[in-house]
């Protein structure tokens, strides 16, 4: 059974009175007591890292280390406020000199202390996303680059672009080159920006998130005398998730570490699933090989999932050449059922099996926010959200908005609402503002003419609404733009009758969607498998205004079970992305999509990248073992597309990584019952 946290109450007196023998498993207590030095933790999944972490600073003071010579980096603040609110209770030393926190405030700390020497003044402000945003709108409005051929990257996207230059050490050619190849033509023009908006920060007193970290190791590098004042101050640097650093993070570490300090870092390389955003696996893979006397202590027992679940994750994770090698011991006894894999012959089948176990789940007595639903992206949770919505379901997503909410599957929308319905304001003002120089007071003036045109209340759509769009007068940016909106609106008819669904949202891809797609959002590629899978599930729906019906009444639907008042606090099922489930938990867990080109994602196995696909089966992994007590995982064996007919798929090959055995296979067809169920 799973170790509940007792809290120890502070002793009068000064000691803590902790049994450190008695309140850790000897894993744990190893790593806590480990002498001054350098030392690497690998905490498995469910084996009470934040605990290890927690008691091992407590550990520290209760041996004579001061506080203010501590230094704890986490991601999260939450995570350090966590981690030293549960010392205070631990211990009776005064915790207040401790520093803990995220590396971007623990680098904002030093900053502000040292501003002066790397030309600003100790009030300067920190840029969030949206300050970064505007600073960058204003540099590239100041370049005026000619954009009548093809867009200019958004800020927004800038910004993650400049963020992974800064985050990976990479040049900024080498970056466009491997994951925004649509910008190669535009790169002269984005360094002019990457220049501009460095001199502007430092022009106007301000650093955003990456400053923080890359002035201070900057600051650290120029500077031996402050260096060596923080390294005589952190005598103790503890790192959390230390899997997820990049190479900047790690030379700050790096640096405060110097020849003397005492290093622990704790994390699980089975856990590292960021590197998209910058983080480095091979800096806890290399930590022991490059510090000499290096311990390395392995915590393996796991406090959260039963037997069988746990062995498989042993078994899945296995198949990776680059890792350190671990077996994960269940503390609980065997649960009621092994995992199970269950075929289904759609992704519709796919949901109704999932409804349903949710709804036998429940009137067995489970709570439904003991239930996930966990994907590998956020577009695969479409046919799950209807299903649940349908049979009354409540869940909560954390993986970003309801499908049909999301504002490029409205986008697309838009321009279906407006050709069916041309006296559809909110949809032509939503698809004239994709257009380059069109704001809210243009596309009011651009309504105003279309309704004096009188196209607006005629019968019949005009043969061409290119032709109609012509006589416009239009913004001078816009114009090419405006141009093929109209083209594309004409692709969007057949004869004065409307084209199919899936035509029509391919007609707005191909025709301007997909260039506005690149150029404004960072996750370009998540957005154009959500705009994939609209398509898809239009190739259902023959007719237009039908296709558009569900739409509303999907994207109108809160989710709630039907009938119930909404109390702010009833228990829902959550769907999650694996990324967004890290670091939680559930007693059910149903893992959906499990097939060849799925998840595995479809890009990495055609990048035939080994490192890549290695991280996908860490992103399997970490998905297996958020669930405590059942398991499922589900592939669809037909994959139905709008615009070449069905495919056949395989399952995914991490199915493969564990023998057969381990999971007790049941294949759904369309008269599945579920007293069938091996459960």
């Amino acid at each position: 059974m799973a170790r509940e946290y007792q809290i120890k109450r502070k002793s009068p007196g000064g000691g803590s009175g902790i049994d450190y023998r008695k309140e850790l498993n000897p894993e744990q207590y190893a790593a806590v007591s480990s002498p001054d030095g350098r030392a690497l933790v690998i905490a498995g999944a469910g084996s009470g890292k934040t605990r290890t972490l927690t008691y091992r600073v407590a550990w520290l003071l209760d041996h004579g280390i001061e506080a203010r010579n501590i230094l704890l980096l986490t991601f999260t603040n939450k995570a350090a406020r966590e981690m030293i609110g549960r010392v205070r209770d631990l211990v009776a030393q005064d915790t207040a000199d401790l520093w803990a926190g995220t590396f971007h405030s623990i680098g904002s700390r030093i900053l502000r202390r040292h501003a002066e020497d790397i030309g600003h003044t100790r009030s300067f402000t920190i840029l969030d996303r949206d300050d970064q945003k505007s600073m960058l709108q204003s540099i590239i409005k100041a370049f005026d680059f000619d954009t009548t051929k093809k867009r200019f990257p958004k800020a927004d996207v800038l910004a993650s672009l400049f963020s992974l230059v800064v985050n990976t050490g990479q040049s900024l050619e080498d970056v466009i080159a491997e994951r925004y190849e649509y910008f190669e033509e535009w790169f002269e023009e984005i360094e002019k920006v990457n220049v501009a908006y460095h001199e502007k920060k430092q022009q106007t007193n301000c650093m955003d998130f990456d400053d923080l970290l890359v002035k201070t190791v900057a600051l650290l590098k120029d500077r031996e005398d402050l260096l060596a004042l923080y390294r005589k101050k952190f005598r103790h640097i503890l790192v959390d998730e230390f899997q997820d650093t990049n190479r900047v993070q790690c030379e700050l570490i790096e640096l405060l570490e110097g020849a003397d300090n005492s290093l622990m870092v704790v994390g699980d390389d089975a856990q590292s699933i960021y590197s998209w955003r910058g983080a480095d696996m091979r800096n806890i893979l290399a930590f022991p090989g490059k510090r000499e006397q290096c311990r390395v202590y392995s915590i393996e027992t796991n406090y959260r999932s039963v037997p069988e679940i746990l062995d498989l994750s042993n078994e899945a994770i296995r198949a990776n050449k680059e890792r350190f090698d671990k077996n994960l011991r269940a503390e609980r006894v065997g649960g009621v059922m092994k995992p199970a894999m269950v075929a289904v012959e759609d992704p519709n089948m796919q949901a109704a099996f999932v409804a349903q176990r949710i709804l036998e789940l429940q009137n067995e007595g489970m709570e439904l926010d003991e239930i996930a639903v966990l994907y590998r992206a956020h577009f695969q949770s479409l046919e799950i959200q209807m299903e649940l919505t349908l049979r009354g379901i409540p869940f909560v997503i954390t993986s970003g908005l309801r499908f049909f909410e999301q504002a490029h599957i409205k986008d697309v929308s838009a321009f279906m609402r407006f050709v069916t319905n041309r006296r559809d304001e909110v949809a032509f003002q939503r698809m004239v503002q994709l257009l380059d120089g069109v704001g809210p007071g243009s596309a009011d003036k651009m309504w105003s003419a279309w309704l004096k045109s009188g196209w607006a209340d005629k019968a019949d759509p005009p043969a061409r609404f290119s032709d109609v769009f012509a006589a416009f007068k239009v913004p001078k940016k816009a114009a090419g733009g405006w141009q093929q909106l109209g083209f594309i609106l004409d692709e969007m008819l057949r004869d004065k009758a409307f084209a199919r669904p899936s035509e029509m949202i391919y007609s707005v891809m191909e025709g301007m969607y997909d260039e506005y797609l690149q150029a404004t959002y960072d996750n370009y590629e998540q957005r154009k498998s959500d705009v994939d899978k609209l398509m898809e599930f239009s190739g259902g729906f023959e007719d237009i205004m039908s296709f558009l019906e569900q739409l509303s009444l999907l994207s109108n639907t809160d989710g709630e079970a039907a009938g119930k008042e909404e109390t702010g606090n009833e228990a829902k099922v959550t769907l999650s992305s694996i990324h967004q489930s890290k670091g939680l938990e559930w007693k059910v867990i149903f893992l959906i999509w499990l097939a060849e080109g799925q998840f595995p994602n479809g890009r990495i196995l055609e990048s035939d990248d080994d490192a890549m696909l290695e991280e996908e089966r860490r992103l399997f992994y970490v998905a297996i073992t958020r669930a405590k007590d059942q398991l499922y995982l589900l592939y669809p064996m037909i994959n139905p597309k709008s615009y070449n007919g069905e495919i056949m798929q395989q399952p995914s090959r991490f199915l493969g990584d564990f023998p057969a055995a381990m999971v007790e296979e049941w294949k759904v067809g369309s008269s599945w019952d579920s007293d069938d169920a091996p459960f």
